[in-house]
């Protein structure tokens, strides 16, 4: 069977109704304290993400990350975000509490996290992580992969496309929730040979050298990455280390 392109078009990522909650600017602000700064508890290319002290009207704790107005990906990237998330439902994939696109800003509500990410914690010289801990962290992550890929309906699957440790948020359990949607891909589940065309995106040092080399995007393009992720896991350094000489 030879390959078969899906062209990479803004409909492929519609999976049906969107069923999470819309906030209006006003709850926005009034939950962030007018996005106070003392609230920040992440930064990042996208723009902040706030800790909301206040429920929003809901019994549990939500983070707020707000976009970058500015931003050239930023308004097609929280779209595919809200249209994917909103749709999945998985105990190993971060919730999509609701969002809001009004004026200039664009926000989405997740479920926080008190744990931070997998990355967090392997960075860390002292880090408290057990073997078991570790383990069962990789397996929640492999369990929300195998549901992105062939779980979320009968004809399409989710790639996710930028898989790595700071994309792997941990619960108050240190149970592993996959994050990050703005770069995911649907396409169909049924031929495993198939694969998106799209313009190549991810993190460098988890990016699938076949997809970097022809923008050919398949589910085992997760995979690599995931493998990337399991290195870091058993060894504690990152696939990408800034401070070592180029050579290293």
């Amino acid at each position: 069977m030879s390959d078969a392109p899906i062209n990479d078009t803004n409909s492929s990522i519609l999976l049906g109704e969107q069923t999470c909650q819309q906030f209006t600017l006003a709850e926005i602000q009034l939950a962030t304290n007018n996005f106070d700064e003392t609230l920040v508890i992440g930064r990042g290319g996208f723009g902040n993400v706030y800790k909301c002290p206040i429920n929003m009207g809901l019994v549990r704790e939500v983070a707020v990350k707000r976009l970058h107005c500015m931003s050239t990906q930023g308004a097609h990237e929280f779209e595919a975000e809200v249209k994917v998330l909103s749709k999945l439902r998985h105990g190993n994939l971060l919730s999509l509490v609701g969002y809001c696109n009004e004026g200039n800003e664009m926000l989405l509500a997740y479920e926080f996290m008190p744990n931070g990410t997998l990355k967090d914690h392997l960075c860390k010289a002292d880090s408290t992580l057990s073997w078991l801990q570790r383990l069962k962290i990789c397996i929640g992550a492999a369990r929300g992969l195998d549901y992105l890929h062939t779980g979320t309906s009968t004809q399409n699957g989710v790639i996710h496309r930028d898989v790595k440790g700071s994309n792997i948020l941990l619960d108050a359990n240190f149970a592993a929730k996959i994050s990050d949607f703005g770069l995911a891909k649907v396409g169909p589940i049924d031929h495993t040979r198939t694969y998106v065309s799209t313009n190549v995106k991810g993190t460098f040092g988890y990016m699938d050298p076949c997809y970097f080399y022809t923008g050919k995007l398949t589910r085992k393009s997760d995979v690599y990455a995931f493998g990337v992720v399991l290195f870091e896991v058993l060894s504690g350094r990152q696939a990408v280390d800034s401070t070592l000489d180029e050579e290293q």
